[in-house]
């Protein structure tokens, strides 16, 4: 994974990634220094804020959706959007496998068929993975189907890039 271009975000860029983060996650993102790094071989685009790689536009509809990476999320903590998993599905999720009904111990209620989610292990809270959901959050605990696409885990070349 290779950087094709980096530069420095405008005000309004940046305004519309806090407003983004806080109005889904309830995270206030703060921050000096917002860059965009383009990569190739990549859907995605890379947000360092600080220097660290805390956000991801994620491809949706034709439209670009900014949402925390893992490590942005184990950094800026989410208080909405959040899939919990048992630990029996701590390794699958961290290998890049999708979320099935069964390991899910808690899902946010107000996560729509559509929405990105940040999944977190329920021991300690930390974020494994970023997922788009496949249902409704209300739908999520059950007994067997799969409920989160794997998008983002911990582990993969987005999570190991650095600058």
């Amino acid at each position: 994974m290779d950087v094709k271009s980096r530069h420095h975000l405008r005000s309004d860029a940046v305004s519309e990634i806090r407003d983004a983060l806080a109005d889904r996650l309830g995270v206030d993102l703060e921050g000096e220094s917002f860059e965009l790094v383009e990569l190739t071989d990549s859907p995605f685009d890379l947000v360092l804020v600080d220097g660290e790689p805390d956000v991801l536009y994620y491809e949706s509809d034709g439209d670009r959706e900014p949402f925390l990476t893992v490590r942005g999320a184990n950094d800026h903590p989410p208080e909405r959007g959040v899939v919990t998993v048992d630990a029996g599905a701590v390794s699958f999720v961290s290998d890049g496998a999708d979320v099935m009904r069964p390991g899910i111990t808690e899902a946010d209620d107000s996560i729509a068929e559509g929405d990105l989610v940040a999944v977190a292990e329920e021991t300690h809270g930390k974020v494994l993975g970023v997922g788009r959901a496949l249902v409704d959050g209300a739908e999520m605990a059950g007994d067997s189907g799969k409920v989160v696409k794997s998008l983002h885990h911990v582990g993969d070349d987005l999570y190991e890039f650095s600058v």
